[in-house]
């Protein structure tokens, strides 16, 4: 009964909290798009309001590992594992500047797609070749601007918490932009908010943990797919890793 709760008075909140937000970031983005080309305020309050729904509840702790391995200046296709919902909230917690890479589908919900509309975050229909190459432009002419994209290459939640095989673009765009590729892991969300469900599971610790950068010289003689899958066996290395820490 507590976990159901807690869970109908996050929701709740969620829907509260978004309605008080919005407005604010649409005045944020008048008042600074015309100097603000990449957004940074904006992405920055978003980062906030994404925020406040850890800081609230009281079943989740996050823990953050390595955050001085972002370098603010540099530009990164920035890759995640992804095993819940939760993923997009814990990440905005890095606080550092970035554009959302996802599925078409959450741009249409309210006031969050909204808002992810107004950060010029990118979409993609999955199902659309056509959608497909207008993300990858998008996403090309992103990093040529000096903001980094964060990607999940899985393109889909993975139920059990084990990490699924990488779609290549992530690596394409790394490749033909000539920029690094910093890789990210998450653990606990997927027994903080399941895949199917919208109720909250027991208390936990969520971990971030954000690995060495890849210099693009690393890879820049590598095939996409020798690229795709380097990157993934370093990251399902360390994840088993992070598993099995006590840190």
């Amino acid at each position: 009964m507590y976990l159901i709760t807690v869970s109908l008075l996050v929701w709740l909140f969620t829907v509260l909290i978004g309605a008080f937000m919005f407005p604010i970031a649409v005045f944020i983005w008048v008042i600074t798009v015309l100097f603000d080309k990449k957004l940074r305020y904006l992405h920055l309050f978003s980062s906030v309001w994404g925020s406040m729904h850890i800081w609230i509840n009281p079943l989740w702790k996050t823990t953050i590992y390595g955050r001085n391995k972002i370098d603010p200046e540099k530009t990164y296709v920035m890759v995640s594992n992804h095993q819940s919902l939760l993923d997009i909230l814990v990440i905005y917690q890095l606080f550092t500047h970035f554009k959302w890479v996802s599925k078409a589908e959450l741009f249409r919900v309210p006031v969050m797609g909204w808002n992810m509309h107004l950060n010029k975050y990118i979409s993609v229909n999955r199902a659309s070749k056509k959608s497909h190459l207008k993300m990858m432009k998008q996403c090309e002419q992103t990093l040529e601007s000096g903001s980094s994209l964060m990607i999940f290459p899985e393109g889909t939640r993975s139920i059990d918490g084990i990490m699924l095989a990488f779609k290549d673009g992530a690596f394409k765009l790394a490749k033909e932009s000539k920029v690094d590729i910093l890789p990210i892991l998450l653990n606990g969300t997927a027994n903080s908010l399941p895949k199917r469900g919208f109720i909250m599971r027991e208390s936990q610790n969520i971990k971030i943990q954000i690995l060495d950068p890849i210099p693009y010289e690393e890879f820049a003689n590598l095939s996409t797919k020798e690229t795709t899958e380097k990157v993934r066996d370093y990251m399902v290395t360390n994840l088993e890793k992070l598993k099995g820490s006590a840190i």
